[in-house]
């Protein structure tokens, strides 16, 4: 008797589309759905990291705020630092800033002053790949403190918007889990 073998899930299959969130006609790409899966956290944080592996990293980097969980499971796998990437005024202490463009307006982000030190091979970590903004901020805040940013990872791309290109003009290395059409 043949069983029939139900196909592997991919991190895809974990992450649910959400209509018309936060405003009509966006669809939003929920990682939480995937977060809550063990299993299918387990794939994407030993995902994320497949294409960087023999590589040394002295500091994983991530990008408020749903960075933040991928950024903490995937520092510790390493055993390395995890030093946040925020939003203006919610960390204490000494920092830089950096702003970037939005869609409709600016923003800025912050890393504490002596989060990384001169020579740190980093890895830049967040959820969403969109226009690219928030992660080439989050670059240049590593870069302004001395780090080396080895390459960048993201669960989700959304091409159209060309966050990719964008940090790929920037001599980096991006890796992307999954791609969307549309935003």
């Amino acid at each position: 008797m043949n069983a029939t073998v139900p196909p592997r899930k991919t991190v895809r299959d974990y992450i649910r589309t959400i209509p018309d969130f936060p405003k009509p006609g966006i669809m939003f790409r929920d990682v939480t759905s995937l977060f809550a899966d063990p299993r299918g956290f387990r794939i994407c944080v030993d995902q994320l990291l497949d294409p960087f592996a023999g590589q040394r990293f002295d500091k994983v980097v991530a990008l408020e705020a749903r960075g933040f969980i991928l950024g903490g499971a995937i520092a510790h796998q390493l055993n390395v630092g995890f030093v946040p990437v925020r939003k203006a005024g919610k960390l204490p202490g000494a920092t830089l800033s950096e702003e970037y463009q939005l869609e409709y307006g600016e923003a800025t982000v912050e890393i504490h002053d002596d989060a990384l030190a001169e020579g740190e091979k980093v890895l830049v970590v967040d959820d969403l790949l969109a226009t690219g903004g928030t992660a080439e901020a989050g670059v240049r805040l590593c870069e302004r403190l001395g780090a080396e940013v080895i390459g960048c990872s993201f669960v989700i791309d959304l091409p159209a918007l060309g966050g990719r290109a964008r940090l790929e003009r920037m001599g980096l290395r991006v890796e992307t889990l999954c791609a969307f059409d549309g935003e």
